[in-house]
């Protein structure tokens, strides 16, 4: 079991007065058996108020406006989250089904509710040689758990981590063809991979927070991917640090991939100049005080939007790291 105090801060500064800003935030940790959210507050300028829904995913999701003329957005949460550890598969542990039965029975799944959607795989232009790498996997008769776990590894060890290089609009196929990215990218090229073998495979966003300074990620946003496993159930992997996720891992939302899970998007009027930055500091838990954390990592970045649409969308721009 382990407790973590967590605050995510968003900051829009505008070049000029903006107004009617209306956007959506997924920053509500999920509560399960494996993760409880103990406190949560998430602030707003001109205290917006924030209406709150269950989406079609199970995710708690706000929204909120501000009509008011103004120069700067922030969104400031707070959390304190406690996960607990759970035993993880096997590949050589006894199970109640073979090789085949598994794979059957994954075959059964893709035309069910609440599965068909992270079973669907859309076209795109090096999809085939996408296939190609998957059917080396198909041939060896593997468990599904082996395969998913396979191709976690694959990705660890075949793509570069380097941030800056891709943005949220970066497609599969600037992905694959760069053989390089962060965590999001990694996590889209899992889901490829997975969904190519008929393994229900969903885009999970939140944050790692161990304390161990080799871990990809950690302190800021991250993504990774859940496989669907006979026997056993919804799965984490992280691709980007080649591991299976247990109590180290927060999850915020999942979904078919990343515009379902963005942390904030949304509009506004006026032009649209701005900076964004955004914090991430994760600290275990000692004191009920947030202002006493000890962060074990803060993350900032900055991005300026040069288009001039005077009501635009303006999609997330936090790249999970």
């Amino acid at each position: 079991m382990a407790k973590f105090k967590i605050r995510h801060i968003t900051r829009y500064s505008y070049e000029e007065t903006v107004r009617d800003s209306a956007n959506q935030i997924m920053l509500h940790p999920i509560n399960d058996n494996w993760q409880a959210v103990l406190q949560h507050t998430i602030g707003v300028t001109d205290d917006s108020f924030i209406n709150v829904h269950t989406d079609y995913f199970g995710n708690t999701v706000g929204t909120f406006t501000n009509a008011h003329p103004h120069r700067e957005l922030v969104i400031d949460s707070r959390v304190v989250v406690e996960t607990k550890s759970r035993v993880l598969p096997v590949d050589d542990a006894p199970i109640a089904i073979g090789v085949v039965a598994q794979w059957e029975e994954l075959g059964g799944l893709k035309n069910q509710i609440g599965i068909i959607d992270y079973t669907r795989q859309e076209r795109f232009d090096s999809l085939d040689e996408v296939e190609r790498e998957v059917a080396i996997e198909r041939k060896k008769n593997c468990t599904p758990l082996g395969s998913a776990r396979h191709f976690c590894e694959y990705i660890y060890k075949t793509f570069g981590y380097k941030k800056g290089i891709t943005t949220v609009e970066s497609t599969v196929d600037e992905i694959w063809k760069l053989k390089s990215g962060v965590c999001q990218d990694f996590a889209h090229i899992l889901l490829v991979m997975l969904r190519q073998l008929n393994i229900p495979a969903r885009y999970v966003s939140g944050y790692i927070c161990s304390n161990k300074s080799d871990m990809r990620g950690e302190g800021a946003t991250h993504a990774w991917v859940e496989a669907y496993i006979p026997s056993f159930g919804w799965l984490g992997l992280d691709p980007t640090n080649n591991c299976l996720v247990n109590e180290s891992h927060v999850r915020l939302a999942v979904g078919k991939n990343f515009s379902d899970c963005s942390p904030v998007k949304g509009t506004y009027r006026g032009k649209s100049d701005h900076t964004l930055d955004v914090s991430v500091s994760v600290s275990y838990e000692s004191s009920q005080n947030f202002s006493e954390e000890i962060p074990i990592a803060t993350v900032s970045s900055a991005v300026v939007s040069n288009s001039r649409n005077s009501f635009r969308r303006n999609q997330e721009m936090q790249m999970q790291q």
